[in-house]
């Protein structure tokens, strides 16, 4: 067939999760649920934060976080349950390629606050007597602002890849969502160019967050094996211990949608994996900073006592 412009190919089709009408139904509810608990988790983390001024300075980083989980959910779980529930499959270009911008972005957003905060609790854990004069509002801000300027840039890059493919006509996505690597491997047009450019995109972008967060994370345990007393030790490494869980599982489960991907000859299967990636972790993340957060709790309650 010959490939048609992409200006001219008006939708796409998600074959999401399953074909079968019973499994979609029962896939509906169970998507509905965890967006809604993913929203309101981090909604009310949110909300402690900004309602305790205790929280603004210590707990910035966690409420930009949960602001990106919420964005980062947003951009693809709605459109899945339209879909579920209409029992259609397309999706126009314009939703598509807006899928694959804002994507993009909040994952790269998200990779970056993550590394933010590896160096927050270095500082805290290794400086804890300047903590303040160096994680002051001001470097806080600015941390933010640099790690959202860099995330614009990727997602205008990953824009500028897909906006240069071609495809044929009926563009099938074994995916719920416009995944770029999917749409890569279904153009028409010869991608081995933007395939680099991703690859390189990936390294330098996911790399060196990774590299910042394990080089912040050797500082802090060696730190934490200069303390004499066990007490110690356990105070100062349960300080990190829910950034810790929300690295593991962020980037656990990325690179577990990576291999099952490249070990998969069934495109499905890696669909069916990204749910770990792109649903459950943003929902898992306001239960493991406040559950291991005494002043989050705390907040939290005086919330719901208000509410009640």
């Amino acid at each position: 067939m010959e490939p048609h412009n992409l200006t001219r190919v008006s939708e796409f089709l998600l074959l999401g999760l399953s074909d079968d009408p019973e499994l979609q139904l029962l896939l509906f509810g169970l998507f509905l649920s965890m967006y809604l608990v993913t929203i309101l988790g981090n909604l009310l983390i949110i909300l402690a934060v900004t309602s305790d001024s205790h929280l603004h300075s210590p707990m910035y980083f966690l409420s930009n976080l949960s602001l990106t989980d919420v964005s980062f959910t947003t951009t693809t779980i709605p459109k899945m349950l339209v879909n579920l529930q209409t029992h259609s499959k397309s999706i126009t270009y314009a939703g598509c390629l807006s899928q694959v911008t804002f994507f993009s972005l909040f994952v790269c957003l998200e990779s970056l606050l993550l590394t933010v905060m590896a160096y927050d609790r270095l500082v805290a854990i290794c400086h804890p007597l300047h903590y303040l004069v160096i994680m002051n509002p001001l470097l806080c801000g600015l941390f933010v602002l640099v790690s959202f300027s860099i995330s614009l840039l990727t997602s205008l890059l990953h824009y500028l890849v897909m906006s240069q493919l071609t495809f044929c006509p009926e563009v099938e996505i074994p995916h719920f969502f416009c995944d770029l690597s999917q749409l890569l491997n279904l153009a028409c047009s010869d991608t081995s160019t933007n395939n680099i450019l991703i690859y390189f995109i990936g390294t330098i972008f996911g790399g060196i967050p990774l590299s910042g967060i394990l080089y912040s994370y050797t500082q802090i345990m060696s730190s934490i094996l200069r303390i004499s007393s066990l007490g110690g030790r356990y105070k100062a490494f349960s300080t990190c211990g829910s950034h810790l869980v929300v690295v593991c599982l962020f980037y656990g489960t990325g690179l577990g949608v990576y291999l099952s991907s490249a070990a998969s000859s069934s495109p499905r299967k890696g669909a069916v994996a990204s749910v770990m990636y792109t649903v459950v972790t943003p929902m898992l993340n306001p239960f493991i900073y406040s559950l291991r957060n005494k002043d989050i709790k705390s907040a939290l309650w005086r919330i719901i006592s208000r509410i009640a």
